[in-house]
């Protein structure tokens, strides 16, 4: 959680960090990320329970459990889903230019650079903040994160730094977009999730 919070204040100096611990994967999933996604959840989910969600007509609206647990899980899922698929992305869209990056590396990078994006989310737990506006604050914080990461963690050669760091800035910002149209569909009940 601390690492999200310094990649937003100091990218640079923090990606020196996190290349110098050379953590793997595994630790990277279950020390960072996850605790990142559920941290971030339930400061959103607790704000939703308390102050309700806004309405079409600009009210905020009392919201069920079952709703909300359904919101929270589907919210937790797509996010993990999201940086898996863009670090598959990634790792592919750097194959071209030379194939010795890993999946490691990829799913580095994409975790570590999304952890401002997640941090942001806790806006989401007062009605008063559009949900975009949130999104947008924390994709241009993440995109931020990543232009430090590409050449660090991935290490690409540097004619093709740039243009790696466009296609994933731009692949995460699409995922990302569409998990949280998905889930605002599931928020709003426009989309029925059966999961009890």
């Amino acid at each position: 959680m601390i690492r999200a919070i310094l990649l937003i204040f100091d990218p640079g100096n923090s990606w020196e960090g996190i290349v110098k611990a050379k953590r793997g994967l595994g630790f990277v999933l279950l020390v960072y990320l996850l605790p990142v996604l559920a941290l971030s959840l339930a400061g959103e989910l607790l704000g939703k329970a308390h102050f309700g969600v806004m309405q079409e007509y600009g009210e905020a609206a009392a919201i069920s459990d079952r709703l909300l647990t359904v919101y929270g899980a589907v919210q937790f899922l797509t996010s993990l889903l999201v940086v898996i698929v863009v670090a598959v992305l990634v790792k592919s869209m750097a194959g071209t230019f030379q194939p010795r990056h890993t999946y490691g590396q990829c799913f580095k990078v994409v975790a570590y650079a999304s952890g401002p994006f997640f941090l942001l989310r806790l806006a989401d737990a007062f009605p008063v903040v559009n949900p975009w506006l949130s999104f947008a604050a924390g994709i241009i914080l993440s995109q931020r994160a990543l232009y430090s990461g590409i050449p660090q963690v991935v290490d690409p050669d540097p004619p093709n730094a740039f243009g790696l760091y466009l296609t994933s800035g731009l692949l995460l910002t699409m995922m990302a977009g569409l998990a949280r149209f998905f889930t605002l569909l599931v928020l709003r009940g426009k989309i029925q999730i059966n999961i009890f």
